[in-house]
């Protein structure tokens, strides 16, 4: 967020950086929710969509202008996105059933 990219231009660099605000803050928010789980429910299922949305973005992206080069990182992230929210979702479910039941 701070040093930038030397070679780029003033629209690229100013939506970078703003991105970078946004991803440090959903970063905080994550932290936050990770050491209050226990009180959270709606928010965990809004940050794993938050990261589906970000992978079904990425596979637009790889369907319009094709799939960046080295392929095999982003073939990764991409699985990442869609795998870590799932599993996300799965263990909230469960949480959730567990707490009906006690």
């Amino acid at each position: 967020m701070y040093l930038g990219e030397p070679d780029t231009t003033p629209r690229l660099d100013n939506i970078h950086r703003f991105l970078a605000g946004v991803y440090l803050a959903c970063g905080f928010i994550c932290f936050w929710t990770a050491i209050t789980i226990k009180q959270q429910n709606t928010l965990v299922f809004l940050i794993a969509l938050a990261g589906l949305l970000g992978a079904t973005g990425r596979l637009v992206s790889m369907s319009k202008v094709g799939l960046p080069e080295p392929s095999t990182p982003w073939i990764v992230y991409l699985l990442a996105e869609i795998i870590i929210p799932v599993i996300i979702i799965i263990s909230q479910l469960i949480s959730n059933q567990k707490l009906k039941q006690a």
